[in-house]
């Protein structure tokens, strides 16, 4: 990989063109040289095929020492520039470990985790949720440091935008289930924690680390931190791997399973943990009302009437 030009990948580029319109396309327009300035400036060797996300690319390379890591390059917005903070808050305990920064252009190097080792591909659901379960724990034992997003401040954006979700759904039942769980974050939104959250944590942001690196079996990726209630942490692990839900043969007592096991472990009050799980199925709707949809995504109706009774215990 020595010396081989870097190819930014199509659909990293289509990503930033349609969300961050020109600053995306000048962003991407820069990230060869952008890369290159970074390999020199930490002495590091490319060593692996380009990887990335909606948002990232990253980069397998190899430090002077010989230690494996990977260069990390995304833009300074709003939803990145807090990572650095939370991984650098956590210091490796449940999470990627950082190992150099810089501010100015958001640019990261992380410690090498296993890629083709995330509990996305650990055969039992069980097994992989507790998994999941203990690794949030440990995150957000942790209380968020100064100058990270607050749920309060999220949640109060979110309450202020329902009105035109609510006006923008055409089904009355869609209607209704978004007005309670409007409603329920609304009880909720005075007292929203102090805790550092991650706020994306499923089983493809947890991944195993090398072999022989001494690390822990499971460490997590990707925050994109918030200052918060840890029962705002529930909802990715609860509609991802959908399919082992619809598998299990009862959507509604599935989805319970899995919100049970999480509340155990972590601790949370039950109805708390339900109204904030409900703000983040308000929260997703909102996204997809922005993105021009006119109907809340079936998966997240089917984990929210399968919590509904719990607002009543």
């Amino acid at each position: 990989m020595v010396g081989v030009p870097l190819e930014v990948p199509d659909e990293l580029a289509a990503a930033h063109r349609k969300y961050n319109g020109e600053s995306g396309r000048v962003w991407i327009e820069r990230l060869p040289e952008l890369a290159a300035g970074f390999l020199e400036r930490w002495g590091l060797r490319r060593d692996g095929p380009v990887a990335h996300g909606l948002a990232a690319l990253v980069l397998p390379v190899t430090r002077q020492d010989g230690t494996p890591a990977v260069l990390k390059l995304q833009p300074v917005t709003e939803d990145h520039v807090g990572e650095p903070v939370a991984l650098r808050t956590w210091d490796g305990r449940g999470a990627v470990r950082l190992l150099d920064h810089d501010p100015e252009t958001g640019t990261m190097l992380l410690e090498r985790l296993d890629a083709n080792r995330s509990l996305a591909h650990v055969p039992d659901d069980m097994v992989a949720l507790r998994t999941l379960s203990e690794v949030l724990a440990r995150l957000v034992a942790v209380p968020a440091p100064a100058g990270l997003r607050a749920l309060g401040e999220i949640a109060t954006a979110m309450l202020e935008n329902a009105p035109r979700a609510l006006s923008v759904l055409g089904d009355l039942d869609h209607r209704r289930l978004l007005g309670i769980c409007a409603g329920a974050a609304r009880e909720l939104v005075g007292e929203p924690g102090d805790r550092l959250l991650h706020w994306d944590l499923h089983y493809d942001n947890v991944l195993a680390p090398l072999p022989g690196s001494g690390r822990d079996p499971w460490l997590a990726i990707d925050p994109q931190p918030l200052a918060g209630d840890p029962a705002f942490e529930l909802l990715p692990a609860l509609h991802n791997r959908w399919d082992d839900v619809v598998a299990a043969g009862d959507v509604p007592r599935a989805v319970r399973w899995r919100f049970d096991l999480m509340t155990e472990v972590l601790g949370l009050d039950r109805r708390r943990a339900v109204g904030w799980t409900l703000g983040r199925v308000l929260q997703n709707c909102l996204w997809d009302v922005e993105d021009g949809r006119t109907a809340l995504a079936p998966v997240q109706v089917a984990v929210a009437e399968a919590l509904l009774p719990g607002l009543a215990k």
